[in-house]
């Protein structure tokens, strides 16, 4: 992790702790171009009853429509699924940072074999958080990665 990566890796904690505390999945993610958020979001599935609102489908919807996605970074506190995984191919997202991986392998490989650049942090908070919520809600964790 770079000395610029830092502060949106804490973001995307911070983000996925008020998706916590809102009752919901603790995912957050962050659109970054030049030092500058261009969108953020968490993960809003429970909140707002939408399966696909995930935390990095919340950040991109927030940005809104871009023209290119060249230059951007995706920052995630935990590794994408599928889904997101393909958009961020789809928009040709050239970097993503992952802060954790050890509560969900996610797709990185499927990123990285379609020219993603992907750096995992290993973020001991956005580790910690979700294996706590893991251990709370163990139900609700399996219907949204759907092995329930």
């Amino acid at each position: 992790m770079t000395d610029q990566d830092a502060p949106f890796v804490t973001r995307c904690y911070e983000l996925a702790l008020e998706s916590y505390t809102e009752g919901g999945l603790p995912i957050g993610s962050v659109l970054v171009r030049d030092g500058r958020i261009l969108g953020e979001g968490h993960n809003r599935r429970v909140q707002q009853g939408d399966p696909i609102a995930h935390g990095e489908m919340d950040a991109l919807r927030n940005a809104g429509r871009l023209p290119h996605y060249r230059g951007t970074t995706l920052y995630t506190s935990l590794s994408p699924c599928m889904m997101c995984a393909g958009t961020i191919v789809q928009f040709g997202i050239p970097r993503v940072v992952v802060a954790e991986n050890r509560n969900f392998g996610g797709n990185e490989d499927f990123l990285r074999e379609r020219g993603v650049r992907v750096d995992v942090v290993d973020d001991a908070r956005c580790t910690a958080l979700m294996a706590r919520f893991i251990a709370e809600q163990p139900a609700l964790w399996n219907e949204d990665i759907a092995e329930a």
